[in-house]
């Protein structure tokens, strides 16, 4: 406690508080004082900028790829799907035809003809087309463009062709008249005219089936049928 020399009474110090003592602490251990940091601000914990949520990393990645805002839309996307189906539709094998078989022909039924019977044989009324060659009646339908209607062999069509084929010659004189007379022997051709006959039978028998043969009217063999 002090003492006021002009009033003669004592003076009462301020009480020293903590801060006090650590300043006469470090002035009497001759410590430098160090200067005071600078001043930081505590935000309570109440405060609105330590409240607020940290964003999705959705938004994150929005935020640094702009592009793909873009490109992923809805009607994108759905555009997409339609082009990847086309895609499909149009690159997907194809399913096999179911196979077919062909169509087998009607059996062939070897027949004895006459000269009147082979005659409707000549293509007309869906009629399939056949000729004789020397006694062999060839089923020539696969040749119907020749031999048919309108062909240039037609007058072969249903007929024995035996003469006009070693002669060379299409018309008709060179066909039997009476169908029901004795069929044509060939007896008066020559041998060039025989061997060009024997070449065509040859090529018939190549290339036609023999559906049968042929005997004059009165035959044995006609009556049976």
């Amino acid at each position: 406690m002090d003492t006021d020399p002009g009033q003669g009474k004592k003076s009462q110090s301020p009480p020293l508080n903590s801060r006090h003592i650590q300043k006469l602490t470090l002035i009497n251990s001759n410590q430098p004082i160090r200067p005071s940091s600078s001043r930081s601000v505590a935000l309570p914990l109440s405060h609105p900028s330590l409240l607020q949520p940290h964003p999705p990393a959705t938004q994150l990645t929005r935020f640094q790829n702009p592009f793909s805002q873009t490109i992923f839309t809805p009607i994108n996307l759905i555009l997409f799907s339609l082009f990847l189906i086309i895609l499909y539709l149009r690159l997907r094998p194809s399913k096999p035809a179911a196979a077919t078989l062909p169509v087998a022909p009607p059996p062939t039924v070897f027949k004895t003809f006459t000269p009147p019977t082979l005659l409707p044989y000549n293509g007309t009324a869906n009629q399939p087309v056949y000729l004789a060659v020397r006694g062999r009646v060839f089923d020539v339908t696969p040749g119907r463009n020749f031999y048919g209607p309108g062909g240039p062999y037609q007058n072969f069509a249903g007929r024995d062709a035996s003469r006009g084929l070693a002669c060379g010659s299409f018309d008709a004189d060179m066909l039997t008249e009476d169908l029901g007379g004795p069929l044509d022997k060939l007896e008066d051709l020559g041998g060039e005219e025989m061997e060009a006959l024997r070449g065509w039978e040859e090529r018939f028998t190549e290339k036609y089936l023999v559906v049968g043969k042929l005997v004059p009217v009165g035959h044995p063999e006609a009556e049976e049928e």
